[in-house]
This record gives structure tokens, C-alpha cells and sequence, in this order.
């Protein structure tokens, strides 16, 4: 039976308003009248999840968030971090130096700084406008070597991107984690954070085991939790990668596919067991 339900926002959870529909509100509300841990599992910061942990009534102690594409976890109530990992100064100012090879604007999220970009841009002003926050020019260069960071994200426009990707240095690919979050984000972390490692953190926590859990996403950066569950869930709407990979696909976003996994996936096997 499932326990712990992650889900992936954008592309996901999410509709083309950006907006949590009221179908999948009803079965997440559902989900954790069953008992199931229903945890964020996203790419953004915390500041982008806090207005739909709030609508879904994930705010408890008891509750948990994973932000920053499985950088940090932590108790949704006190902020307590559960697990987090981070780059230095050396690590952005390595990326923005390929960044510029290929032709690409960059952004990083920093400790201190907040969002942080090398000069303004439209890729980055939709970073700021979905997680409600403001960006801050700064000339990378001068970044501080110990300066610690939370991620760094080459961005460009979907086309441009995709050419700047197939020329990313193994090196990179290889010193961290690299992932393609949306069609206009790149996102370099840590090499030991992912959606994946975020989810059997969590697990860890809370003694629940793999086969215990279901994850639904759409895209590269949810490959590793994908991974890691027991039930694997692909949106409609996810690339054919991702759909290969997973147990079960699912409507779009724009079609409540979450709800329908939830339904279908995690509700029914319960309510055959009470049979």
C-alpha cells in the first residue's frame, strides 16, 4: 500500500495558470484522510511552494517539503532541515564560465544573496515572477569562493538551450548533478542532490520503504525519484523518457492527472483492501 505520495509542481501538479485545480486538491485532501504523507517535491525554493502548501494544508510539523530539485528537506511548520546539500563560489563561478562559452544566461540561488543573476534577463524575470521573488544583478566574477549556494541554473530560450545542452562539457556532467527542470531552466547542483536522494531521506525519517511510495513527474528532474518508487507515475504530458521509466502514465496537468493517479494508484488498492 502506498504511504508517501511525492509530487513534482510544474508540468505536474500544476495547470497552465500555474494553479492547483480543485480535483487534485480534493484527492490529495483525500490521500491524507487515508493516512498518506503527501509531500511538494519540486525545483523551486520554498518562497515558490509556501502559497500551495497553505492551499493543500501542508503545513504542519508533521508536514515536509522538498525544494531545490532535493537540495534541501525540511519540516514544513519550524523550517528544520531534514537534509541539504550546497555549493561554493568556485562551483558558480566554474558554471558561469561555461555558461558564457555557450552563450547562455545564468542565475544561482545564494544563501545570503538570494537570487543572484549576471545581468538581467527574461529567463530569470520568470524565476523571480514564479516564486515570488526579486533578483539581484551581480557581476559573477567576483563572487566570494566560499560563498555558499544552494544551486546555479544555466537559462535561455527553449531552442537555445537545447543547443547550448548538447555541448555541455562531460566535466561538468560529471563534478555535479545536471538537469533539465523546464524547457527554457537548466540546473547544475550538487552532485549528490536530486529529487531521488531528497524522497529515501524522507523515507528514512519517517520508516516507510520504497515500495511504499509513489512519485509523479514529467520531466528529467524527476528521474531519480521516478527511480527510487515503488510506483513510478508519468504525466501525460512528460516527455517519452520519462514515461518509459514509470509503472504508470497518467492524464496531462491540464487534465488532472494527478488526481488521477492518486484516485486509481494509491486510493482504490486501500478501499479493495477494506473489502
Amino acid at each position: 500500500m502506498i504511504k508517501l505520495i511525492a509530487l513534482d509542481m510544474d508540468g505536474t501538479l500544476l495547470n497552465k495558470e500555474k494553479l492547483v485545480s480543485e480535483r487534485n486538491c480534493q484527492a490529495i485532501q483525500r490521500a491524507k484522510d487515508a493516512g498518506i504523507k503527501v509531500v511538494l517535491a519540486s525545483g523551486r525554493p520554498r518562497s515558490g511552494l509556501q502559497k500551495y502548501l497553505e492551499q493543500l494544508g501542508l503545513t504542519t510539523e508533521d508536514d515536509f517539503v522538498v525544494s531545490f530539485n532535493g537540495s534541501l528537506v525540511e519540516r514544513v511548520e519550524s523550517g528544520a532541515v531534514l537534509h541539504q546539500t550546497s555549493l561554493k563560489g568556485t562551483d558558480i563561478k566554474a558554471t558561469f564560465e561555461i555558461s558564457q562559452k555557450l552563450g547562455v544566461d545564468i542565475h544561482a540561488f545564494s544563501v545570503t544573496q538570494g537570487l543572484i543573476t549576471h545581468r538581467n534577463n527574461p529567463w530569470t524575470d520568470i524565476e523571480a515572477t514564479l516564486n515570488n521573488i526579486e533578483s539581484t544583478e551581480v557581476d559573477f566574477n567576483l563572487i566570494d569562493d566560499n560563498e555558499v549556494f544552494i544551486k546555479v541554473m544555466m537559462v535561455a530560450a527553449e531552442d537555445d538551450l537545447t543547443a547550448a545542452i548538447a555541448q555541455v562539457p562531460a566535466s561538468l556532467k560529471e563534478k555535479y548533478t545536471v538537469v533539465r527542470s523546464a524547457a527554457i531552466f537548466l540546473e547544475v547542483l550538487h552532485k549528490d542532490s536530486n529529487k531521488g536522494v531528497a524522497v529515501e531521506k524522507l523515507c528514512q525519517e519517517l520508516n516507510i520503504t520504497a515500495a511504499e511510495v509513489m512519485c509523479v513527474g514529467d520531466a528529467e528532474n524527476d528521474h531519480a525519484m521516478l527511480a527510487f518508487a515503488g510506483m513510478a507515475v508519468a504525466m501525460g504530458n512528460a516527455d517519452d523518457e520519462t514515461k518509459a521509466m514509470c509503472h504508470f502514465i497518467t492524464k496531462t496537468n491540464l487534465e488532472d492527472g494527478v488526481a488521477v493517479a492518486i484516485e486509481e494508484k494509491a486510493l482504490q488498492p486501500l478501499l479493495s483492501t477494506a473489502i
